[in-house]
């Protein structure tokens, strides 16, 4: 999750930088999203962790099954390589996620004819905050 906050907050700098290499008319609307919102209210983002968990789950489940079987240099194999499982599911979901967020925060803005997107926690006041309906969008 860290990972998606930094590419996030990456994403929201070069947007702020080229806006102010770019200049700023008045007429453009800046929006403000609540990347922390997205991440604990939406059901897409709910759904890729249920799925998480239930890998992790499964993993450890077969592990602790087979574990009696084996000996401790093979379980210890066995155990890295269901954490590098796990870790290669978690990045890839993370990703999606991260698309996810990317092309709904683009249509979203697009729609609303936003020339800016910060994120709320840099913003300290202003801007129209478009989170829920970046959430709702990602169903």
């Amino acid at each position: 999750m860290k990972r998606i906050f930094t590419m996030l907050l990456v994403l929201g700098m070069v947007v702020l930088g080229s806006v102010l290499l770019g200049g700023c008319s008045p007429t453009q609307n800046v929006g403000v999203l609540d990347v922390n919102k997205v991440m604990t209210d939406s059901p897409k983002v709910k759904q890729f962790q249920e799925q998480l968990n239930a890998k992790g789950k499964e993993l450890s489940e077969q592990l602790e099954k087979d574990k009696p079987n084996i000996s401790a240099e093979e379980f210890q194999k066995r155990q890295e390589t269901a954490y590098n499982e796990f870790l290669k599911m978690k990045q890839d979901m993370e990703s999606q996620i991260d698309a996810s967020i990317k092309q709904t925060l683009e249509q979203v803005a697009k729609e609303k004819k936003m020339g800016v997107v910060l994120y709320k926690n840099g913003v300290a006041s202003g801007g129209t905050d478009i989170t829920d309906e970046v959430i709702s969008k990602m169903q």
